[in-house]
């Protein structure tokens, strides 16, 4: 599998949700509304989610083993570094 489109759409500059990423696979699958995160140890990304009818937040799409995921998150936070330090993003606050 290879990550070979991100987009990123950064969103209001304060608060923790920094932005929301679109993410193509292997230039044939979409991932849509994939959230750039600060947390207090950092950015993280989460997965697309729905609240279900309990209140819960349950993932749409996820990877299913942590190599994935550990790839997902690479990739999108080195782009996300990478449109902060060519001025095309608002640095995280």
């Amino acid at each position: 599998m290879q990550i070979t489109d991100v987009r990123i759409r950064q969103v209001a500059k304060e608060g923790k949700m920094k932005a929301i990423v679109s993410i193509t696979v292997d230039d044939e699958f979409v991932i849509h509304d994939i959230k750039i995160i600060e947390g207090e140890k950092g950015l993280f990304i989460a997965m697309p989610s729905r609240k279900t009818e309990e209140g819960e937040y349950r993932d749409i799409a996820h990877p299913i083993n942590s190599k994935t995921r550990d790839r997902i998150h690479g990739t999108i936070l080195a782009h996300y570094q990478k449109a902060i330090e060519n001025g095309l993003l608002d640095e995280a606050q």
